[in-house]
């Protein structure tokens, strides 16, 4: 998936392929697009539910206004509030001066809320009353200010299943998904893995684009991809790094979509930065080789441990593309959780 710039010609290049999943999405795109209401995007995580966001904002009268996305699971609960709304100077610790929040800078533009179902409950209730009284009041102020804007909400989380454990609002779950859109996961439309492989590769120079002999070809298009889109582009780079200009067979394929099973050897070295596995399953795989005390050399058991943590976190945060959630779910820890370990070991958000 790529970017279009507003009309219906360039849809055709904006959602890439010719699989009928591609066709009914684009088809699905041009129709939202006519109307100012709220979509629910759901689909795995790296469907491409922003561009397809980005997609329909392009395509609608709001094109020519501000298009802002926040990710409701890579922020801290305690500051959401802030970021969505705004606050004034001394409203809290660390306000030193008052900050427009994302509704008020995307005033007659769209706002896409990626990951809403990592919410919280609290948050939920003051996001609905926005969106249905389509005022927002600044964290410590009192003032009230109407917005207009349009939401496009995302999940890959089954929001039912949320619902009924209390976790999510109904009534909330209705007002941001007046329109449901699914988006496909990339193995229910490999049809396009040709077609998104040249798209990929159009802005490399020639001698870093690679080719793939039919069995290579069909190795891809039997892959699972369980990172979906952002995983088949993050294969065409590394096929490129490593194998420029030239034509991959069956097994370059396969060392290429496991390329831990390559770095084996080098598992070793703990701070080998190439040892990064590149699919969720390789995880828990991906720790480093432990010591083994030995006769006069103790072994600090803590920071051992403490230095596998980080790696873990580092790795899961690289395989769900700085998504918090996502790395979350990777490490089987609760969001909050992880949130606490980053801060422990100074790891920055790498999501925005």
């Amino acid at each position: 998936m790529t970017l279009g710039h507003g009309n219906n010609a360039a849809l055709e290049a904006l959602i890439i392929g010719t699989s009928e999943a591609a066709c009914r999405l684009r088809e699905m795109i041009r129709r939202v697009a006519r109307s100012n209401a709220s979509v629910m995007l759901c689909g795995p995580s790296g469907s491409g539910k922003e561009l397809v966001a980005r997609a329909i904002h392009d395509e609608g009268a709001r094109a020519g206004k501000a298009f802002s996305a926040i990710n409701c699971g890579a922020i801290p609960g305690e500051l959401i509030e802030s970021e969505l709304f705004g606050h004034e100077k001394g409203s809290f610790t660390g306000a030193h001066a008052r900050r427009i929040g994302h509704f008020e800078a995307t005033e007659g533009g769209t706002l896409f809320l990626d990951e809403i179902g990592d919410m919280r409950f609290d948050m939920q209730v003051k996001l609905l009353r926005v969106l249905e009284d389509r005022t927002i009041v600044r964290v410590g102020s009192s003032d009230v200010k109407a917005v207009d804007v349009r939401v496009i909400s995302a999940t890959h989380q089954d929001l039912g299943a949320a619902i009924a454990d209390g976790k999510f609002r109904e009534d909330l779950f209705f007002r941001l998904g007046v329109v449901v859109l699914q988006v496909p996961s990339l193995a229910n439309r490999a049809e396009d893995i040709p077609a998104l492989i040249r798209h990929f590769q159009r802005q490399m120079p020639a001698d870093a684009k690679c080719r793939f002999d039919d069995a290579a070809m069909t190795l891809l298009m039997q892959h699972a991809w369980p990172g979906n889109v952002r995983e088949l582009r993050n294969f065409v780079e590394r096929a490129s790094v490593l194998h420029g200009g030239e034509t991959l067979g069956f097994e370059d394929v396969a060392m290429l979509l496991n390329p831990t099973a390559a770095l084996a050897p080098r598992r070793a070295v703990p701070s080998s930065p190439a040892a990064v596995p590149a699919s969720a399953d390789d995880v828990a795989a991906a720790a480093p080789h432990a010591k083994t005390p030995a006769p006069g050399r103790p072994i600090d058991l803590k920071r051992e441990i403490e230095t596998i943590e980080l790696e873990q976190i580092h790795v899961a945060l690289d395989l769900a593309d700085g998504i918090i959630s996502e790395a979350a779910r990777l490490l089987t820890l609760k969001r909050t959780t992880l949130i606490e370990k980053m801060r422990k070991y100074g790891v920055h958000q790498q999501a925005a």
